[in-house]
């Protein structure tokens, strides 16, 4: 078996069905001098299946400040070590960016084996527009400061993606709603695996579902629509707002106040101001 160069290797590993696990990835588990994992029996499961005999070590939210210097010395002395997480890619929703940082910083060599990705998987899955999407992993906890994340999320003009936990769904699911307005929305869970689900609906729907069924179990997406771009107003309406403000304004300041309210292009709005000039001179 050929030695494998030193450095640390992130590696993406199944969110559900082991099928998913890439040779690529096996390759580099098995020849790497040790597998920082969140948790041994989770990842000794993995390692199991495909007969993979390499030492762990834990490496998670609790433990991470306390073990990264040690793992930073190992690579700085010329270890191999790979990355993963319980399942999916590391560094998205763990303490993992924070070593890939250290790596970067020490000029460590890094190499990413890509993968399977619960966010893109129930992005892809849930139907809605893929061409802008913001991930905004967990949401908060509390109620307050939730409502208070998700009026600024409601802004932004793309796709949302987050996870959330069961027992919180539903109610997260209404605040959602309260802020984020009806928009459409999917709720995927279990995702790869046998149970796999899929719902897909307006918020409020989705909220008043769960609410009405026990919490469910295993990891959760939830992708929501984005907000629907405002109507441009027609000519007579820009017209009409043009008018009113050329009893007080100059033909530029009209065109840029206006421009400034419909996202609508100056030059377009400067001639239409010209023109209705005029047509009123011409009277």
């Amino acid at each position: 078996m050929s030695k494998i160069k030193n450095g640390l290797f992130v590696v993406a590993t199944p969110i559900g069905n082991l099928g998913d696990m890439s040779a690529r990835a096996q390759e580099i588990l098995t020849k790497v001098d040790k597998i920082a994992c969140e948790d041994t029996r989770v990842t000794g499961k993995l390692l199991s299946r495909f007969s993979i005999i390499t030492p762990m070590t834990v490496y998670n939210d609790h433990n991470a400040g306390k073990i990264r210097p040690g793992l930073i010395a190992d690579l700085m002395h010329g270890a191999a070590i790979a990355l993963v997480s319980d399942a999916g890619m590391p560094a998205i929703s763990d303490p993992g960016y924070k070593l890939i940082q250290a790596c970067i910083n020490d000029s460590i060599p890094l190499t990413v084996i890509p993968g399977p990705n619960a966010a893109l998987t129930g992005l892809v899955q849930s139907g809605l527009p893929t061409n802008r999407f913001l991930f905004q992993g967990y949401l908060p906890v509390k109620s307050g400061a939730r409502l208070s994340e998700l009026e600024e999320l409601s802004r932004i003009p793309a796709t949302l993606v987050v996870y959330e936990s069961g027992k919180r769904l539903a109610k997260s699911l209404a605040d959602m709603a309260s802020v984020l307005g009806d928009r459409p929305a999917a709720v995927a869970r279990e995702l790869t695996k046998l149970h796999e689900e899929v719902r897909r609906g307006s918020l409020a729907e989705l909220a008043n579902l769960y609410g009405a069924e026990l919490a469910p179990r295993g990891e959760i997406v939830v992708v929501i629509a984005p907000p629907e771009a405002p109507s441009l107003p027609n000519e007579l309406e820009l017209e009409a707002m043009l008018a009113g403000r050329l009893s007080h304004l100059s033909v530029k300041d009209a065109a840029s106040e206006v421009a400034q309210i419909t996202q609508i292009p100056r030059k377009i709005l400067y001639d239409i101001a010209v023109r209705l000039l005029h047509e009123k001179d011409g009277r």
